[in-house]
């Protein structure tokens, strides 16, 4: 059969024609048992239900990506578009038995070329189902259209094409006279990076060229980075333009999106009163030479004392060569660099948890930042070679970032920066050499970048201090999380300090002490090793189950989100985790995650436990964490609105979906089920009814836990009722803080003054405890307070039973609960309840430990 038409390279409405991958029975994507396919959540296409054992290539092109089980192939075409074949169903499970690939990531095949040979069936017997999704992934410039009905194919015929379109850059959309609207910012935290985003994302449909001014500097606004630059606040006059055959329906979209607030509408009187932000005030001088008493003030960007010897740290520019070698040439190399770090950036996250995982997501979405990616092809263009452009598209980018003023934006120009860097190297071959420095280093820069951060050797370096940055910087974040004591902002005066040179770090005091006396340096070292010597202590005896001094049985646990979590918390002393939060595996990703792939996950945590019990907290998003693939619209208050389980009933699938996968994990009853944002036994029984459905279906008769999450006032107030059908009850004291005292922890107007140990959230956990044990059931947290000594007891007090804290401080909390005896504690809590305010009671709390 011959193709209907074929592609000719460069030429507006050509097309590709694909083969079939299989010979078999074609059919439509809705009739593939998975929600992800059948949804077209990753692109549009068709299925095919095998006969034979044998995949094909359906065009020419490169393999752009096979699973490491041999299971599913992605063939890039020439001109860009890329089609995924992905062999029945939940197969990833079969860890590649009955998969056998003849070619790899990176090969170049023709159509016909076989790909996969696979054993249909032992997969028919195996997996739920062997018919196999084939999809044109989301591709800009491509839309598919059949050639071939339902029925009968045999590899190698022509089944559908893609019609292709001259790709649509700004300045071609923007043909004819623009239409423009005047929008008064309504949104209380101004355009950041989220707006931002959502802007993007509402153009997606839209031909027509949109740009967005603030005064007299106007961005595209599909470029997120490029509106971060212009620093829209509250209240500020934006002026959002159109042009193209699209303009209207476009200027349309992006006009309502702001104007609706996106979930951050201030109050109206608020936004008219709103001012320009005052130019920020004129800085001290900056220091720039070591004074007399050695002594340096920074800010703290990760707390914690350190004494080792400086070592200073700056990496060389990379070179790149003005001119290129023509546009074609050029232009090839820099869309190559760039899918290169985006599969290198896609590996890293998945072996990433927490602030890592969180920051490379953050830089996989600006490389796809359609301003930086359109302005260096115009650089392109314009004669210069794939680096020099990619750097003249940053730079700019990076110093409007600095040059607003607002401290967060210009952290961000950090990030950039250091994507510069990386696609940098990928382009002239340049492997930056591993960071490796003597023990007892304290790194000493002008600044660092986050990579260079997630790369340092923790067991050499013991902390770091830099010229330039910021406390809320991504280095500061991963600093904190590897526990690295660090300044930052200490100014020009670091740049003499010389290599060597004995150093006193005393991050949590903000100062840093050059070449300091040796009494001094011996006093700095004494007092690391109490603290060594503490912690030693309580690490030791961690492997103890954990009791008061009187006996009385208290359970410590640890929060997790990863397998890595979950073997440092053994490797602490954690008795078992209250709480595995699942949402890291439904974040940062563009379709919701298979049962498989969720079993295999959970599986592995529960594995690392050594059998210790792990509770599993139901998918908690919404609000301040949205998934792309879920069509939650803008709310007026998403913390008061679609989130935690009231997702899991907007979406009873995935809901069921991952009840299915928790009860996979053996052995069962070892995880213990938890339900997050309950605020009335109403729900725990449609949860419960869900629970005892899947289990029957899979045949199980083991009981299997399900306990609640207290974060309401509520469930609170209710814990009595709630208990009567619950098997426990966990308190998520951040969530239940800031419905009690009516403050949203992300505002930062008011989150300074959120406090858990406010008297009305302690009388609220008071309350839930009473509940439970009317019925004989146990509570325990699983919030930040269970991870904070002063609160500790007070909480022991009140009749928490388990605490589940981070897994580093486990030791910690495990020692400070065997010091203590239960009529201490509860006296300590009764005295706790009668404070007036939460200052007091941490005042008490400071005299009760002192």
């Amino acid at each position: 059969m011959t193709p209907p038409t074929t592609m000719i390279d460069g030429i507006a409405g050509a097309s590709i024609a694909i083969g079939a991958p299989l010979t078999g029975w074609l059919t439509v994507l809705d009739e593939v048992p998975d929600a992800v396919f059948a949804g077209r959540m990753l692109g549009d296409g068709v299925a095919i239900d095998p006969t034979s054992g044998q995949l094909v290539a359906p065009c020419d092109g490169v393999v752009t990506a096979l699973n490491e089980s041999g299971h599913a192939v992605t063939i890039r075409a020439a001109e860009g578009a890329e089609i995924l074949m992905h062999i029945g169903i939940d197969t990833v499970a079969l860890g590649g038995t009955g998969f056998t690939p003849l070619v790899a990531q990176g090969d170049r095949v023709s159509r016909g070329d076989v790909l996969i040979r696979f054993d249909l069936d032992a997969i028919v017997q195996a997996a739920p189902a062997v018919i196999t999704p084939v999809l044109l992934l989301e591709t800009q410039g491509y839309s598919l259209t059949r050639t071939r009905e339902n029925g009968p194919v045999t590899a190698g015929d022509y089944i559908f094409i893609l019609t292709a379109q001259a790709p649509v850059t700004t300045a071609e959309l923007a043909g004819g006279e623009g239409i423009s609207h005047t929008v008064i910012v309504p949104l209380a935290h101004g355009i950041h990076a989220r707006p931002a985003a959502r802007i993007k994302e509402a153009l997606a449909p839209y031909g027509a060229s949109v740009t967005i001014a603030k005064g007299d500097k106007a961005m595209n606004a599909r470029s997120p980075v490029g509106l971060l630059t212009l620093a829209i606040r509250l209240g500020d006059s934006i002026t959002v333009t159109a042009q193209g055959a699209d303009a209207d329906a476009a200027l349309g979209a992006v006009v309502a999106l702001i104007e609706s607030g996106m979930g951050e509408k201030a109050d109206p009187a608020t936004a008219a009163k709103a001012k320009p932000v005052a130019a920020a005030p004129v800085a001290k001088p900056a220091v720039t030479h070591i004074p007399a008493d050695g002594k340096l003030a920074g800010v703290t960007a990760s707390p914690g004392l350190a004494v080792g010897q400086a070592r200073a740290f700056r990496l060389p520019e990379i070179d790149v060569p003005p001119e290129g070698k023509g546009p074609t040439v050029e232009q090839a190399r820099l869309d190559e660099a760039l899918a290169t770090l985006v599969t290198r950036l896609d590996g890293e996250a998945a072996h990433a948890t927490g602030p890592q995982k969180a920051i490379i997501g953050a830089h996989r979405a600006m490389l796809a930042d359609e301003g930086l990616v359109e302005q260096a092809a115009r650089a392109i263009k314009g004669g210069a070679s794939a680096g020099h452009a990619w750097r003249q598209a940053v730079r700019p980018q990076a110093d409007a970032l600095r040059a607003t003023g607002d401290a967060h934006l210009a952290e961000r120009a950090d990030d950039m920066l250091d994507l510069e860097r990386r696609v940098l190297a990928v382009l002239e071959g340049v492997a930056d050499a591993p960071l490796t420095f003597p023990p007892g280093t304290v790194l000493v820069a002008e600044d660092l970048l986050p990579s260079q951060v997630m790369a340092l050797d923790t067991e050499n370096v013991v902390g770091f201090v830099v010229e330039r940055g910021g406390p809320t910087s991504h280095v500061a974040i991963l600093a904190a999380s590897m526990g690295l004591p660090a300044l930052v902002a200490i100014g020009p005066a670091l740049r003499h300090v010389g290599d060597g040179t004995d150093l006193i770090l005393d991050a949590t005091g903000c100062c840093l002490h050059v070449a300091p006396d040796e009494a001094t340096l011996n006093a700095a070292r004494d007092k690391l090793a109490v603290i060594a010597a503490r912690r030693a202590a309580a690490k030791a005896a961690a492997g103890k189950p954990c009791h008061t001094a009187d006996g009385t049985r208290i359970e410590v646990f640890a929060n997790l989100g990863s397998e890595a979590d979950a073997k440092q918390a053994i490797a602490n002393g954690a008795e078992g985790s209250g709480l595995l939060r699942t949402e890291f595996l439904f974040l940062e990703r563009a379709t919701a995650p298979t049962v498989a792939e969720q079993a295999a996950d959970y599986q592995a945590i529960a594995t690392a436990l050594e059998g210790r019990p792990l509770i599993v907290r139901l998918l908690d998003i919404g609000g301040d964490k949205p998934a792309p693939y879920l069509p939650i619209p803008a709310e007026e208050n998403p913390a008061l609105g679609l989130r935690g389980i009231r997702v899991g009933f907007a979406y009873p699938s995935m809901l069921e979906d991952q009840i299915r996968a928790i009860l996979s994990v053996q052995p069962v009853g070892q995880c213990r089920i938890m339900v997050p944002m309950i605020a009335g036994v109403d729900e725990l029984r449609r949860v419960r009814a869900v629970l005892d459905r899947v289990r029957a279906e899979m045949g199980i008769t083991e009981k299997v836990e399900l306990g609640v999450m207290v974060e309401t006032p509520a469930a609170a107030v209710t814990a009595d009722l709630l208990a009567a059908e619950a098997d426990f009850l966990s308190i998520g004291t951040n969530d239940l803080t800031q419905y009690s005292l009516a403050m949203d922890r992300g505002n930062a107007a008011v989150a300074g003054s959120i406090d858990g140990l406010h008297p009305s959230v302690l009388r609220l956990i008071a309350q839930t405890c009473q509940g439970a044990a009317r019925h004989g059931k146990w509570t325990g947290v699983c919030g930040s307070l269970a991870s904070d000594p002063l609160a500790v007891p007070i909480l022991v007090g009140l009749g928490v039973a388990e605490l589940s804290a981070t897994p580093a401080i486990v030791p910690e909390i495990k020692a400070l609960v065997s010091s203590l005896t239960l009529d201490q504690a509860k006296a300590h809590a009764a005295a706790a309840l009668t404070c007036a305010t939460a200052a007091d009671v941490r005042t008490l709390a400071r005299e009760f430990g002192a």
